[in-house]
């Protein structure tokens, strides 16, 4: 297996970085987008504005995929493709689901999850869910949690942890 040294082991210490600037949050993204392949999951954790989409930027950047990378809110997935033999990049927000339904009803944000076959994805794609800890952690056996905090100067720290199936 070839080495990784920002994606966390299973059972491995998690990795901590701060990112002081939204360019420093894209270059970390890209550094760790050349170190995916297809099947990894990422699941994006923080509050609103704490770097989760300049985050993708910098992973689609690192995976060399095509298009623009925007949040995917209203289209809940955006797939982007490979510019050449990578994976493709699938990005989803997980903001909106679990929503109500045309009845009025709450809907189930993991039956919501699961109309979206992502998991169909996972041959060959790398998967990043933006608001996915808790909910999009049963597309694999293994995650990535990327937790994104912001301090007081406006500095992000980013953890990345294993993740795992209870």
């Amino acid at each position: 297996m070839t080495h990784r040294p920002l994606v966390p082991a299973s059972g491995g210490d998690p990795v901590h970085r701060e990112l002081p600037t939204v360019a420093d949050t894209e270059a970390f993204g890209a550094e760790l987008g050349r170190e995916l392949v297809a099947g990894d999951v990422l699941l994006l954790a923080g509050p609103l504005g704490a770097g989760k989409t300049a985050l993708v930027r910098g992973l689609a950047r690192g995976l060399e995929v095509t298009g623009p990378v925007a949040s995917p809110t209203f289209v809940i997935a955006r797939e982007h493709p490979p510019a050449g033999d990578g994976p493709a990049l699938v990005h989803v927000d997980a903001y909106r689901l679990g929503g109500a339904g045309a009845d009025g009803t709450a809907t189930d944000v993991a039956a919501e999850l699961d109309d979206l076959d992502l998991d169909t994805e996972l041959d060959r794609a790398v998967v990043a869910v933006e608001w996915g800890s808790g909910v999009a952690d049963r597309l694999a056996s293994s995650a990535v949690e990327v937790v994104l905090e912001r301090r007081d100067d406006e500095t992000r720290v980013a953890t990345l942890r294993r993740a795992g199936r209870p």
